[in-house]
Formats: structure tokens, sequence, C-alpha cells
């Protein structure tokens, strides 16, 4: 997926990140989680479900994402980037908002509310945290510092939006290390994610967007996946059904994101 207009890289405030040294960043994140997780994480391989108490969400997901939220903060501050990542100049035609409306609207209506209703007020309140933290964390690294670094580094917005949300996909195969084989799996869908939260940005021009639709969009699916007895809802249909459908409208209309020219609406 690409635009077919040139985007012109901004120069910038701040020290200079060149993209392989993202990539030593972006290690060293996923080190953070991953090492944090196996250090005081809770093993849960005798349960079906993904977190099945409030522990074990906290130890397991909270906890790690929150000590990478504090380091992708520390490298924005060093880098003095700040003002610069949590605002994205990049004009869109209006057609691209349906992303994040669509996006938030199948999130909101496919939450697991039967299923949360049978579990403790903890456990749904550190669900609601967890999906804080992963759209804060994750977009912060992703499409705040990785997007930035990609576009400093002279790229179009097609390879921005390429690089970064394959960067962002495969970091997701850490997973494997409690998942299993599935995660190779989950990183290329991840990956779809990530271009769809790239236009999120886009179409927002803030950063809080996207974070804000990849928080509700993951608390979303892990409501399934909390309690003793994980259950699938038919909002997890809607929710495939919709990024199905974006995939293909994108394919579609992948050379209609970039407005023509300034003088022309969007």
């Amino acid at each position: 997926m690409r635009d077919t207009v040139e985007a012109i890289p901004e120069a910038g405030a701040g020290r200079r990140l060149s993209w392989p040294w993202f990539l030593v960043v972006v290690v060293v994140y996923v080190g953070i989680i991953q090492g944090l997780g196996l250090l005081i994480g809770v093993d849960t391989g005798d349960s079906d479900s993904q977190f099945p108490t409030t522990a074990s969400l906290v130890r397991n997901a909270l906890i790690p994402i929150g000590a990478s939220i504090a380091f992708g903060a520390a490298v924005v501050s060093w880098l003095g980037w700040w003002g610069e990542v949590l605002r994205y100049r990049a004009p869109v035609r209006r057609w691209v908002r349906w992303v994040p409306i669509s996006m938030i609207a199948a999130a909101v209506i496919g939450l697991n509310y039967p299923h949360l209703a049978d579990q403790s007020l903890s456990l749904v309140a550190c669900l609601l945290l967890l999906g804080l933290f992963v759209g804060v964390g994750e977009e912060l690294m992703f499409r705040g510092i990785g997007v930035h670094v990609f576009r400093r580094a002279g790229f179009t917005e097609g390879k921005v939006a390429l690089c970064s949300s394959v960067v962002f996909g495969l970091v997701h195969i850490s997973n494997a290390i409690s998942q299993g084989p599935q995660a190779l799996g989950q990183a290329a869908v991840v990956s779809t994610s990530g271009y769809f939260f790239y236009l999120c940005l886009r179409a927002g021009g803030v950063l809080v967007l996207p974070m804000l639709v990849h928080g509700l969009w993951d608390t979303s699916l892990i409501s399934n996946l909390v309690g003793d007895k994980p259950q699938v809802s038919l909002g997890t249909l809607l929710i495939i059904l919709l990024q199905v459908a974006l995939i293909i409208v994108l394919l579609v209309r992948r050379r209609a994101i970039q407005p023509a020219s300034p003088a022309v609406p969007a």
C-alpha cells in the first residue's frame, strides 16, 4: 500500500535517530516487555484463558507494558521529539476519516459485555487499564517514534506506513515465547492493523487518536480472553469482518489517500 505523492521529510528539532538505531530501540522495547513477563509473570499454562486472574493480567501484561511506556517516553524525551511526535501533518482525503470511526464503532459494539459482567470488578478495571497501556505504549513507539524516524530518513508516506507497520508486526513474533507458533499469524494480522493505526494518525493529525483506537480495539479483543473460561462473542466476528473490509477498501483506494494538491478539496 503506497501513496502516489512523495512526502517532504521534515528536518525537525532535537537529536537524530537513524532507522537502524530505531530497530535497536525496538529490540530493547521488546526485551523489556518479554523479559519482565518472564521474570515476574504468572504461569497460565494450565488455563484456557490468557488472563484467568487479576494477578496474571497485572504481572503478565500491565507491569511489563507499563515499563515499556516509561522506556518509550524516555526515548522521546532524550530525542527532544515530543512536539513532533504528538502531531503529524500529512493531509488525507476525507474518506480516510471513516477508518478510525469504523474501528471505534466496531470495538465498542464488539466488546464482550456479557462475559465481562461475570468477571470481578478488579479484573475488568485492569482490562480497561491494559487497553489504555497498549494503546499508549505501542502507538508511542511505532506511530510516534517509528513513523517520524522513517519520515526524517526521507521515506515517502507510503514507505513510512509500510516500514512502521511491518516493524510493528514483526515485534509481535516475540509473543511466540508465550503463545507458540500462532504468533506468526498474529504478526501478519498486526502489520495490517498497524497500517490502519497509521491512517488514524494521518486522519486525526494527533497521536492521541491512534492511541484511543488501538486501546479500544485491543480491549474489545482481549475482553474475550479474561477470566477462567474465555468466551468468544459475535463481536469478535464483527472486528474480523471490519478488518477484511478495510483491507479491501485500502487495496482499491490506496492511491486515493493523499489529496491531489492543497487546492483540491479532500
